[in-house]
């Protein structure tokens, strides 16, 4: 791991970072070309169930459709005649429909892509909103405590295809506002676009909602208030110094939902890019999913490379000069109802909990179907008549250990890799557009369904959005002064790492992954939904929500539950870590007792025998 500064000569860092790249992407083209014959279904009899699910098949219909796609000469041959014809401007035709692949993966992408601009403009609306406070008090230097982020935490935690379902019913079906299905007009892009945009703004508030007052904090912001700068410029510069740090969220976020977005395109009747690649996927059409994989991969590194080029774009000649100052929270102090949130989130997960213990999950009772909250069943029951109530106890621990066991590995991968820039810069590119659908669906090849495959699969895509911030901040670290101070000091490897780098990125990446709790327990639920993960009956908060998202309007009550334990868990974890934080400076060498821990100065060529500055002074 280098600890260069930023004016370092960078071409190294491009070259390893495009063979990574290529590396990545060809190695997930590969998988893909791989996937009908690693799931151990012959290919002939999917495709046949494909075109034709009612016909029964025949030793002889599938020898025809074996030598019709030529399914004997093996899935490089395939993948290499497919190569062959990306040049000429042909990527093939499906295997089910024998329609050519380009024009159908064009005009998904379209929509897709429009979709995500859609998306992309409620994300900042929606970050805009819950850091405005922030913004308002820091510029006028009236921080005086802590901002916990309940408020984001709440609505990050909101499932998204429960959101689609919501306001499709009541702002489609009952107000008429605007179209609950299909993809005719600009009007049929606000719903789909709010449902998938509101979450993500959330996240993205959030976390620049945090970094805020640490930008405040640098002397520049004093000595400009102290002058007399307006509180609009003010503002505009300080966020400019944080959005460089959270910018990286956007891709594995928003970029995403290019290809993610299948339950709120399936609720929404929309031909998108997802819901082709899972289409694709289930009935083994190789060629629209190799070519639909293909275009996720390049949107995914020209996103990569726009947002890199933003970034340095913000910081300026400081990140690559090595002038970057380092952000230091401030003391601020922790708002009283943030101990009351936690407590009330703590005492009302654990009521639900240990009262749904007392109750039997898979008693089965057809003539309860669907029953509202009653005494006998607090929070209802679901379509077969189980008690919801017992469910939701009873999956509670199976729901909390996976997801954070999930976030776990997926925090400690984004960790290793982020720190390796010139490798994992590419990697991430290429895995963040990758639907965590079709990852489970490669996954499940491999080991079958279950629970571990599906949080394999998970993990396969989930450490993105954590590279891609410990990369970003890692930047940002080694080009600040206090870092080329250690240096001129003599400091190590590990003592950089000890005492600059992690400090640096740790706890922003730690709030990041229990904003995204949530996240994981959803995306577990839509593997499992689709046999690729947790199978019935066993209870799981994710899949009572998958279970009952059809009957929202009929019976909202069968997802309220499941949805205010997921909003619960979330408020919990990150009202535990504003908590945890001390509100204390990171020390740096220069300032108090660390620097009497450096290391002993050793002479190096070139170097200046002269002391270094403190940061900001």
């Amino acid at each position: 791991m280098s600890v260069t500064s930023g004016g370092a000569d960078t071409r190294p860092v491009r070259w390893r970072a495009g063979v990574a790249r290529v590396a990545a992407g060809t190695a997930l083209l590969t998988a893909v070309a791989l996937l009908p014959w690693l799931s151990g279904t012959d290919p002939a009899l999917t495709v046949l169930r494909a075109r034709s699910a009612d016909q029964d098949p025949t030793p002889g219909q599938l020898a025809a459709i074996r030598e019709q796609l030529s399914l004997d000469e093996g899935p490089f041959a395939h993948l290499v005649h497919w190569l062959g014809g990306l040049p000429r401007g042909e990527a093939g035709t499906s295997w089910v429909s024998g329609e050519p692949v380009l024009p159908e993966v064009t005009s998904a992408f379209a929509v897709s892509f429009t979709l995500m601009l859609g998306a992309l403009v409620v994300t900042i609306a929606v970050a805009a909103l819950v850091c405005a406070r922030t913004l308002h008090l820091g510029s006028r230097r009236r921080l005086r405590q802590a901002r916990a982020g309940t408020g984001a935490a709440v609505l990050a935690a909101l499932p998204k295809f429960l959101l689609a379902s919501l306001l499709a019913t009541v702002c489609g079906v009952w107000l008429g506002w605007f179209p609950s299905s299909g993809w005719e007009g600009p009007q049929a892009m606000v719903l789909p676009a709010l449902a998938l945009g509101i979450p993500s703004g959330a996240m993205i508030g959030g976390l620049l909602d945090q970094s805020l007052p640490a930008a405040f904090n640098e002397p520049w912001a004093r000595t400009w208030h102290a002058f007399g700068f307006s509180t609009g410029h003010i503002a505009r510069h300080a966020l400019r110094r944080t959005l460089a740090g959270v910018l990286p969220q956007l891709l594995p976020t928003v970029v995403a939902l290019v290809g993610g977005a299948v339950a709120v395109e399936k609720i929404f009747n929309i031909p998108g890019l997802g819901r082709l690649a899972l289409d694709s996927a289930v009935a083994q059409d190789l060629p629209p999913l190799q070519t639909t994989t293909l275009v996720l991969v390049l949107l995914g590194i020209a996103a990569g490379l726009l947002i890199q080029a933003l970034r340095h774009a913000l910081l300026g000649p400081a990140l690559r000069d090595g002038a970057l100052p380092a952000l230091h929270p401030p003391a601020l102090p922790r708002q009283r109802a943030t101990l009351w949130v936690a407590g009330f989130c703590a005492v009302a997960l654990l009521a639900l909990v240990v009262s749904g213990l007392l109750r039997d999950p898979l008693h089965v009772d057809t003539a309860a179907r669907l029953l509202p909250p009653s005494t006998a069943h607090p929070l209802g029951t679901d379509a077969l008549g189980r008690d919801l109530l017992a469910r939701l106890g009873h999956g509670a621990a199976r729901t909390a250990g996976v997801a954070l066991a999930v976030s776990a590995a997926s925090t400690l991968i984004g960790l290793l890799l982020g720190m390796a820039a010139q490798v994992g810069a590419g990697l991430t590119e290429v895995a963040a557009t990758l639907p965590a659908v079709l990852a489970g669906l490669l996954t499940t090849a491999v080991t079958g369904p279950s629970v571990w495959g599906a949080a394999c699969a998970v993990c396969l895509v989930g450490w993105t959005p954590y590279a891609a911030q410990t990369a970003a901040l890692l930047e940002q670290e080694r080009a600040s002064g206090h870092m080329l101070a250690s240096i001129s000091f003599g400091a190590g490897q590990r003592y950089l790492l000890r005492h600059h780098l992690l400090p640096a990125v740790l706890p922003s990446v730690l709030r990041n992954a229990l904003l995204r709790l949530p996240t994981a327990v959803l995306v577990l639920a839509s593997l499992g939904f689709l046999g690729l993960g947790e199978q019935p009956p066993t209870p799981e908060w994710g899949r009572l929500l998958s279970e009952n998202q059809p009957y929202v309007e009929l019976a909202p009550w069968t997802v309220l539950g499941p949805a205010c334990a997921l909003v619960l868990l979330s408020v919990l974890a990150v009202s535990g870590t504003a908590l945890g934080r001390r509100g204390t400076r990171r020390h740096t060498p220069g300032r108090g007792t660390e620097r009497r821990r450096l290391p002993a100065v050793r002479s190096r060529p070139g170097s200046s025998p002269g002391r270094p500055r403190a940061p900001g002074k």
